[in-house]
């Protein structure tokens, strides 16, 4: 948690979110996935100041674990002086221990946000889905919880002016505001209406640039002119049993000819970033095993 202090910027964690992304899918299902088309209500998470702090808070979480579909998990929260913004003890269940930074007692618009982190954690923990290290761990939290519908609330949270400053999670906020773009693009919907930071608007149009950029990389039919001759040029190279390197460093796409005499071209789905791989012939239709993305193509 940001409290006070820099808050980091830009896209260092982006080929994490994009891992986290495909494991989601590798691990739900495209079928679980699209059972999370409905966001998280802002009505359903509200905290008035004039509400109790502690039935408010079980109000929420009860709220949170309905979205993320546990019914069998209660959630008993509490508050603590602590230096992160909360904290879950991971059991077998029923029970699960969250604590809370005293400092929500004060920000309690923010109690959602909070639980919402805490809460996927006890979801991916039933899952049996994590990251080796505990920093890529949260990051898959994060990215968990944003693509879920319940990660708007941790991009509004974020506050920064040239006094203060408040984020909470690890991952950027233009990384929050990607994330909610793929979610946005992929249900058709626009969270930026439930945003009260105007800090957050700002970040998810930053990430919804960058995943835009996403659906424009060539081999697909939607890439632009720059793209398409650059992948024309490093498609050519190739071809060339001479030439040592098949496609330019920073490129998402590299060629393979095997069996040899047969040109095939990989790249990430836009939507789940599991790779594909095509034959070299021009136009072609692929459809990502994993997401059912149908992708227009142009090799």
């Amino acid at each position: 948690m940001a409290n006070g202090g820099p808050v980091e910027h830009g896209f260092p964690h982006l080929e994490t979110v994009r891992e986290a992304v495909t494991a989601l899918y590798r691990r739900l299902s495209y079928d679980t996935v699209r059972t999370f088309s409905a966001s998280v209500a802002p009505v359903d998470v509200a905290f008035c100041d004039t509400d109790d702090l502690h039935l408010g808070t079980q109000r929420v979480a009860h709220e949170l674990v309905r979205h993320y579909r546990l019914p069998d998990a209660r959630m008993i929260v509490s508050f603590r002086e602590m230096t992160h913004a909360a904290n879950v003890e991971l059991t077998a269940g029923p029970e699960y221990f969250i604590e809370l930074n005293d400092r929500f007692r004060t920000h309690r618009r923010d109690i959602g946000a909070a639980l919402a982190h805490e809460v996927m954690h006890v979801y991916l923990h039933r899952l049996d889905l994590s990251f080796p290290s505990t920093r890529d761990n949260e990051i898959l939290t994060d990215t968990a919880t944003t693509y879920l519908g319940a990660g708007w609330l941790l991009l509004d949270a974020y506050r920064e002016d040239a006094a203060t400053s408040q984020k909470l999670g690890y991952l950027t906020p233009e990384e929050f505001g990607y994330v909610l773009a793929k979610r946005a693009l992929l249900f058709g919907e626009d969270p930026s209406v439930w945003f009260t930071s105007p800090q957050a608007y700002t970040a998810y149009g930053k990430g919804l640039a960058r995943a835009r950029r996403d659906e424009r990389q060539p081999p697909l039919t939607a890439a632009g002119w720059a793209g398409r001759r650059r992948y024309a040029r490093d498609r050519r190279q190739a071809q060339d049993p001479h030439t040592a390197q098949a496609a330019a460093d920073g490129d998402p796409y590299s060629f393979t000819a095997r069996p040899p005499g047969q040109l095939r071209v990989s790249f990430p789905c836009p939507t789940c970033h599991q790779r594909i791989r095509v034959p070299v012939r021009g136009r072609v239709r692929a459809r990502c095993g994993l997401c059912r993305t149908v992708l227009e193509c142009d090799t």
